[in-house]
């Protein structure tokens, strides 16, 4: 019996879930099939691989041996299938896999991108982390990502990515109660949010410590709560707190939200790419019509727009 990469697949699962039935399910197979196909492995090696006991299976030292050379080659293989099919359909232009971090321009950006690109098969893929989406594009597994980079806190960019700024810094906005004794300013101080209690959501790349940062910078040391954003919505409703949130942040009956003063609080709108080739067309494309249903959805927010007139922005005069 010859090893194939199927066999090794299956022996990184069941060192990965611990067990022969976890594994049988990861890989869609039963498990007397992947039972037969592990003793089968064994036999052609002449040595067991795993131990199995009554909490699962762990690798022996010879197995962990070959487990060590087995992942690289699993790793390998899975690249080149993905980014194999990534150039098939890059080749005919049927597909744009899109990842980003949340953003108010999404939809208008995919309702643009389906009108421009008719037949193109468009996929989205969110994640909390811009780190992750970058590793995904270089990895082949997206084609382009819209990400945010929190002022202070730089990403880790993969080699050889095309990186374009969409908005080279777009202040971020406070939320708060409606009820908020700073709500009553057009602009808030941070000395007037020191006593509240502040959320983020430390699975942002960046955003905890580019919170951080700029609260030690201004001398406050507020209680700060980590969670999601979705959990921070009903507990700044009641006044419970205050988070930092994107300028076109639309308006809500039960809360406010507000611009800072100086704006402290900052990042950078990027779009990242593989080098350009036969699909330069398709990612001018998505620059383009990103850039738009931005523009669209930032003047479409009356707090940013004020904002963006006060301060003479580039938007106001963009196409």
């Amino acid at each position: 019996m010859e090893l194939e990469v199927r066999h090794l697949r299956a022996l990184c699962a069941i060192a990965d879930t611990g067990s022969l039935h976890k594994a049988a399910r990861f890989l869609g197979m039963s498990q007397p099939s992947l039972t037969t196909q592990l003793r089968r492995i064994e036999n052609a090696l002449g040595a067991e691989l795993f131990i199995r006991g009554r909490t699962g299976c762990r690798p022996t030292p010879l197995g962990r041996d070959v487990l060590s050379r087995a992942r690289p080659l699993v790793a390998q293989m899975s690249l080149l299938v993905s980014e194999t099919r990534a150039a098939a359909a890059r080749a005919d232009g049927t597909r744009l896999r899109i990842g980003s971090t949340a953003s108010r321009a999404l939809a208008g950006w995919l309702r643009r991108l389906r009108q421009r690109l008719p037949g193109t098969d468009l996929t989205l893929h969110m994640d909390v982390s811009a780190n992750a989406l970058l590793r995904a594009v270089a990895a082949g597994q997206l084609d382009v990502a819209f990400v945010h980079e929190v002022e202070g806190c730089p990403l880790r960019v993969p080699d050889g990515l095309e990186e374009h700024v969409i908005v080279q810094r777009e202040p971020q906005f406070i939320s708060m109660a409606r009820d908020h004794p700073a709500a009553a300013a057009p602009v808030v101080d941070l000395a007037d949010l020191a006593d509240d209690r502040w959320m983020v959501d430390p699975t942002v790349d960046g955003e905890w410590d580019g919170l951080r940062r700029v609260l030690n910078a201004a001398g406050i040391d507020p209680p700060v709560l980590h969670a999601d954003y979705h959990t921070a919505a009903s507990l700044i409703v009641v006044g419970e707190a205050v988070a930092p949130c994107q300028p076109t942040s639309g308006p809500r009956d039960d809360m406010a939200i507000r611009p800072l003063r100086d704006d402290p609080l900052a990042v950078r709108l990027l779009l990242y790419h593989r080098p350009g080739d036969g699909t330069i067309p398709v990612y001018g494309t998505a620059r383009t019509e990103l850039s738009a249903a931005y523009r669209e959805a930032a003047l479409r927010t009356v707090t940013y727009r004020q904002w963006l007139l006060r301060h003479g922005s580039p938007l106001l005069c963009a196409g």
